[in-house]
Protein backbone atom coordinates (compact mmCIF):
# COMPACT_ATOMS: atom_id res chain seq x y z
CA UNK A 1 0.00 0.00 0.00
CA UNK A 2 1.30 3.69 -0.93
CA UNK A 3 2.28 5.46 2.47
CA UNK A 4 0.81 8.97 2.30
CA UNK A 5 2.09 11.63 4.78
CA UNK A 6 1.39 15.42 5.29
CA UNK A 7 2.83 17.91 7.60
CA UNK A 8 1.25 19.76 10.09
CA UNK A 9 3.02 22.66 11.82
CA UNK A 10 6.01 20.34 11.13
CA UNK A 11 4.83 16.93 12.36
CA UNK A 12 4.31 13.85 10.13
CA UNK A 13 0.73 12.73 9.60
CA UNK A 14 -0.10 9.53 7.72
CA UNK A 15 -3.25 10.09 5.42
CA UNK A 16 -4.82 6.92 5.46
CA UNK A 17 -8.32 5.36 6.77
CA UNK A 18 -8.91 2.80 9.86
CA UNK A 19 -8.92 -0.09 7.98
CA UNK A 20 -5.55 0.64 6.22
CA UNK A 21 -3.90 1.30 9.68
CA UNK A 22 -5.14 -1.68 10.74
CA UNK A 23 -3.55 -3.53 7.48
CA UNK A 24 -0.44 -1.95 8.41
CA UNK A 25 -0.55 -3.26 12.02
CA UNK A 26 -0.98 -6.64 11.45
CA UNK A 27 1.97 -7.10 8.48
CA UNK A 28 3.91 -5.75 10.84
CA UNK A 29 2.35 -8.52 13.79
CA UNK A 30 3.77 -11.06 11.27
CA UNK A 31 6.37 -9.92 10.18
CA UNK A 32 7.59 -9.57 13.53
CA UNK A 33 9.17 -6.13 13.34
CA UNK A 34 9.51 -2.98 15.82
CA UNK A 35 6.37 -0.39 14.77
CA UNK A 36 5.93 2.26 17.35
CA UNK A 37 2.55 4.11 16.53
CA UNK A 38 1.89 7.72 17.65
CA UNK A 39 -2.36 9.15 18.22
CA UNK A 40 -1.13 12.42 17.06
CA UNK A 41 -3.53 15.36 18.46
CA UNK A 42 -2.94 19.51 18.84
CA UNK A 43 -1.52 18.79 22.57
CA UNK A 44 1.22 16.55 21.24
CA UNK A 45 2.05 18.61 18.61
CA UNK A 46 2.40 21.82 20.87
CA UNK A 47 4.55 19.42 22.77
CA UNK A 48 6.94 18.53 20.16
CA UNK A 49 7.48 21.92 18.97
CA UNK A 50 9.04 22.57 22.42
CA UNK A 51 10.92 19.88 22.87
CA UNK A 52 13.36 18.82 19.89
CA UNK A 53 13.95 15.50 21.64
CA UNK A 54 10.23 14.55 21.77
CA UNK A 55 10.12 15.97 18.20
CA UNK A 56 12.57 13.45 17.05
CA UNK A 57 10.67 10.75 18.34
CA UNK A 58 7.71 12.10 16.87
CA UNK A 59 8.86 12.12 13.29
CA UNK A 60 10.77 9.07 13.75
CA UNK A 61 7.00 7.29 14.42
CA UNK A 62 6.50 4.26 12.28
CA UNK A 63 2.37 5.40 12.13
CA UNK A 64 1.26 8.73 13.08
CA UNK A 65 -2.15 8.64 13.08
CA UNK A 66 -4.47 11.51 12.88
CA UNK A 67 -6.42 10.99 16.77
CA UNK A 68 -7.62 14.58 17.56
CA UNK A 69 -10.52 16.55 15.50
CA UNK A 70 -8.01 19.51 15.85
CA UNK A 71 -5.43 17.52 13.27
CA UNK A 72 -8.52 16.69 11.05
CA UNK A 73 -10.00 20.64 10.78
CA UNK A 74 -6.36 21.39 10.17
CA UNK A 75 -6.01 19.21 7.27
CA UNK A 76 -9.67 20.10 5.85
CA UNK A 77 -8.50 23.93 5.87
CA UNK A 78 -5.85 22.27 3.04
CA UNK A 79 -8.50 20.37 1.13
CA UNK A 80 -7.75 16.69 2.60
CA UNK A 81 -10.35 14.83 3.85
CA UNK A 82 -8.56 12.95 6.36
CA UNK A 83 -10.59 10.34 8.64
CA UNK A 84 -10.03 10.43 12.15
CA UNK A 85 -8.60 7.36 14.00
CA UNK A 86 -9.56 7.80 17.61
CA UNK A 87 -6.56 5.30 19.47
CA UNK A 88 -8.83 4.03 21.84
CA UNK A 89 -10.60 2.59 19.12
CA UNK A 90 -7.39 1.52 17.51
CA UNK A 91 -6.05 -0.29 20.59
CA UNK A 92 -9.43 -2.37 20.71
CA UNK A 93 -8.76 -3.64 17.11
CA UNK A 94 -5.36 -4.77 17.66
CA UNK A 95 -6.58 -6.64 21.24
CA UNK A 96 -9.24 -8.43 19.50
CA UNK A 97 -7.00 -9.14 16.77
CA UNK A 98 -4.22 -10.64 19.34
CA UNK A 99 -6.78 -12.29 21.14
CA UNK A 100 -8.16 -13.96 17.50
CA UNK A 101 -4.39 -15.04 16.55
CA UNK A 102 -2.92 -15.75 20.61
CA UNK A 103 -0.46 -12.63 20.52
CA UNK A 104 0.26 -11.67 24.03
CA UNK A 105 0.00 -7.97 24.61
CA UNK A 106 1.12 -5.94 27.56
CA UNK A 107 -0.65 -3.09 29.65
CA UNK A 108 1.93 -0.50 31.10
CA UNK A 109 0.47 2.71 33.08
CA UNK A 110 -2.17 4.12 35.54
CA UNK A 111 -2.93 3.80 38.76
CA UNK A 112 -2.55 -0.20 40.47
CA UNK A 113 -6.21 -0.60 40.52
CA UNK A 114 -7.01 0.61 37.25
CA UNK A 115 -4.81 -1.38 35.80
CA UNK A 116 -5.98 -4.64 37.45
CA UNK A 117 -9.99 -3.82 36.78
CA UNK A 118 -9.01 -3.00 32.69
CA UNK A 119 -7.05 -5.98 32.41
CA UNK A 120 -9.96 -7.91 34.25
CA UNK A 121 -12.63 -6.37 31.76
CA UNK A 122 -10.91 -7.19 28.88
CA UNK A 123 -10.04 -10.92 29.75
CA UNK A 124 -13.78 -10.82 30.30
CA UNK A 125 -14.43 -9.25 26.75
CA UNK A 126 -12.10 -11.45 24.81
CA UNK A 127 -12.00 -14.92 26.20
CA UNK A 128 -8.79 -16.49 24.17
CA UNK A 129 -6.98 -12.77 24.92
CA UNK A 130 -3.17 -13.47 26.62
CA UNK A 131 -2.05 -10.81 29.11
CA UNK A 132 1.69 -11.38 29.82
CA UNK A 133 2.93 -8.74 31.33
CA UNK A 134 1.35 -5.18 33.19
CA UNK A 135 2.60 -3.00 35.37
CA UNK A 136 1.08 0.64 36.92
CA UNK A 137 2.68 3.70 35.65
CA UNK A 138 3.84 4.67 39.40
CA UNK A 139 7.39 3.93 38.62
CA UNK A 140 10.92 5.30 38.67
CA UNK A 141 13.55 5.98 35.70
CA UNK A 142 15.65 3.98 37.48
CA UNK A 143 13.08 1.14 37.69
CA UNK A 144 12.71 1.33 33.89
CA UNK A 145 15.46 -1.01 32.94
CA UNK A 146 13.94 -3.52 35.28
CA UNK A 147 10.15 -3.37 33.79
CA UNK A 148 11.73 -3.18 30.24
CA UNK A 149 13.77 -6.46 30.50
CA UNK A 150 10.09 -8.03 32.08
CA UNK A 151 8.57 -6.74 29.49
CA UNK A 152 10.70 -8.21 27.31
CA UNK A 153 10.74 -11.86 29.10
CA UNK A 154 7.02 -11.77 28.81
CA UNK A 155 7.05 -12.22 24.80
CA UNK A 156 4.11 -9.47 24.80
CA UNK A 157 3.87 -8.42 21.30
CA UNK A 158 1.36 -5.59 21.43
CA UNK A 159 2.15 -3.04 24.27
CA UNK A 160 0.01 -0.09 25.02
CA UNK A 161 1.72 2.62 27.64
CA UNK A 162 -0.50 5.18 29.57
CA UNK A 163 2.07 7.54 31.21
CA UNK A 164 0.69 10.62 29.72
CA UNK A 165 2.32 12.63 26.86
CA UNK A 166 4.87 12.73 26.24
CA UNK A 167 6.98 10.40 28.97
CA UNK A 168 4.74 7.56 27.63
CA UNK A 169 6.35 8.25 24.41
CA UNK A 170 10.13 8.47 26.08
CA UNK A 171 9.35 5.31 27.35
CA UNK A 172 8.91 3.80 24.09
CA UNK A 173 11.80 4.92 22.85
CA UNK A 174 13.57 3.17 26.04
CA UNK A 175 11.83 0.44 25.17
CA UNK A 176 12.86 0.08 21.46
CA UNK A 177 16.42 0.16 22.11
CA UNK A 178 16.24 -3.52 24.17
CA UNK A 179 13.19 -4.94 22.22
CA UNK A 180 13.86 -6.32 19.13
CA UNK A 181 9.63 -7.04 17.94
CA UNK A 182 6.70 -5.72 19.27
CA UNK A 183 4.41 -3.14 18.60
CA UNK A 184 3.64 0.52 21.14
CA UNK A 185 1.25 2.71 21.32
CA UNK A 186 0.49 5.30 23.72
CA UNK A 187 -2.94 5.01 24.72
CA UNK A 188 -3.67 8.06 27.21
CA UNK A 189 -6.57 7.31 29.39
CA UNK A 190 -7.72 4.45 27.88
CA UNK A 191 -7.08 2.26 30.56
CA UNK A 192 -9.57 4.24 32.73
CA UNK A 193 -12.23 3.62 30.32
CA UNK A 194 -11.64 -0.01 30.23
CA UNK A 195 -11.38 -0.26 33.78
CA UNK A 196 -14.74 1.39 33.80
CA UNK A 197 -13.83 3.99 35.84
CA UNK A 198 -14.55 6.53 33.00
CA UNK A 199 -17.81 6.72 30.66
CA UNK A 200 -17.02 6.59 26.85
CA UNK A 201 -18.54 9.87 24.85
CA UNK A 202 -21.98 8.27 23.22
CA UNK A 203 -21.89 7.35 20.00
CA UNK A 204 -23.19 10.60 17.92
CA UNK A 205 -20.76 12.24 20.01
CA UNK A 206 -18.22 10.26 18.20
CA UNK A 207 -19.38 10.43 14.84
CA UNK A 208 -18.98 14.72 15.19
CA UNK A 209 -15.53 14.73 16.29
CA UNK A 210 -17.11 16.16 19.80
CA UNK A 211 -15.65 12.86 22.10
CA UNK A 212 -13.20 15.72 23.24
CA UNK A 213 -16.25 18.12 24.32
CA UNK A 214 -17.87 14.89 25.99
CA UNK A 215 -15.23 13.98 28.22
CA UNK A 216 -14.37 18.46 28.97
CA UNK A 217 -18.07 18.38 30.45
CA UNK A 218 -17.66 15.30 32.57
CA UNK A 219 -14.13 16.49 33.52
CA UNK A 220 -14.34 19.90 33.97
CA UNK A 221 -10.96 20.06 35.64
CA UNK A 222 -9.98 19.31 31.64
CA UNK A 223 -10.83 22.91 30.46
CA UNK A 224 -7.73 24.54 31.07
CA UNK A 225 -5.12 21.66 29.69
CA UNK A 226 -7.88 21.61 26.12
CA UNK A 227 -8.39 25.67 25.93
CA UNK A 228 -4.57 26.59 26.48
CA UNK A 229 -3.70 24.36 23.39
CA UNK A 230 -6.82 24.02 21.16
CA UNK A 231 -7.49 27.60 20.18
CA UNK A 232 -3.69 28.55 19.36
CA UNK A 233 -3.24 25.19 17.20
CA UNK A 234 -5.86 25.94 14.77
CA UNK A 235 -4.83 29.29 14.69
CA UNK A 236 -1.55 28.07 13.16
CA UNK A 237 -3.63 25.69 11.15
CA UNK A 238 -5.20 28.22 9.75
CA UNK A 239 -1.82 30.31 9.00
CA UNK A 240 -0.46 27.48 7.75
CA UNK A 241 -3.25 26.86 5.21
CA UNK A 242 -2.85 30.07 4.20
CA UNK A 243 0.92 30.60 3.70
CA UNK A 244 3.60 27.44 2.89
CA UNK A 245 4.73 25.52 5.52
CA UNK A 246 8.07 26.16 5.35
CA UNK A 247 7.39 29.91 5.84
CA UNK A 248 6.15 29.27 9.20
CA UNK A 249 8.07 26.21 10.51
CA UNK A 250 10.36 26.19 13.04
CA UNK A 251 13.69 25.73 11.97
CA UNK A 252 14.77 25.00 15.52
CA UNK A 253 13.37 21.63 15.02
CA UNK A 254 15.15 20.71 11.64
Amino acid sequence: MERKKEKVLGCNVDLLNFENAINLIKDNLKQKSLMHIVTINPEIIELAKKNKEYYNIIKNADLTVPDGIGIKIALKLRGINQEQIPGIDLSKEIIKICAENNIKIALIGAKEEIIQKAKNNLLNEYKNLKISYIHNGYFKEDEETDIINELKYSQAKFIMIALGVPKQDFFIKKCKESIEDGIFIGVGGSFDVWAGEVKRAPVIYRKMGCEWLYRTIKQPERIKRIYKTLPLFLFKAIIEAIYSPKEIYNKKQE
